[in-house]
């Protein structure tokens, strides 16, 4: 995936930051994933537009993507969810996640596009796991 597409898939609830984030040369995910808070505080002092939580939630989406080796929008799904951080990734089971997102469907009266299952699953707690013990 190039760098654009990530942007290019955005939302049309992310343009300000999306405008911004080309504005700035934040294009790749190592930049993004990056950002501190104080980062963002300022970006968001000089963009009023751009709001915190979204700016969190497209650093979430890096940070999943860098660490986990995921898709932003698998990434994405994991934030509806509830599930923010690489910490709350390592601390569920395949089948607690599997639940999690099933609801999510539900309650969308949506099914995801994306292939998801128990191993894959798996692997990204795992993965989780593994970071969160670096850490």
């Amino acid at each position: 995936m190039n760098k654009m597409s990530f942007l290019d898939l955005l939302p049309t609830n992310f343009r300000h930051e999306k405008a911004f984030l080309i504005k700035g040369n934040i294009l790749d995910f190592e930049k993004l994933s990056n950002l501190t808070d104080s980062e963002i505080d300022e970006i968001q002092r000089k963009c009023v537009l751009c709001t915190k939580n979204n700016l969190r939630k497209l650093r979430a989406i890096a940070i999943f993507k860098k660490e986990i080796d995921i898709s932003p929008s698998e990434a994405y799904l994991l934030l509806h969810c509830g599930i923010a951080s690489v910490k709350s990734l390592s601390q569920l089971t395949p089948y607690e996640l599997e639940q999690k997102i099933a609801r999510l469907e539900r309650s969308l009266r949506v099914k995801t596009i994306t292939e998801i299952n128990l191993c894959i699953l798996k692997e990204w707690i795992k993965r989780a796991n593994e970071i969160y013990k670096t850490i």
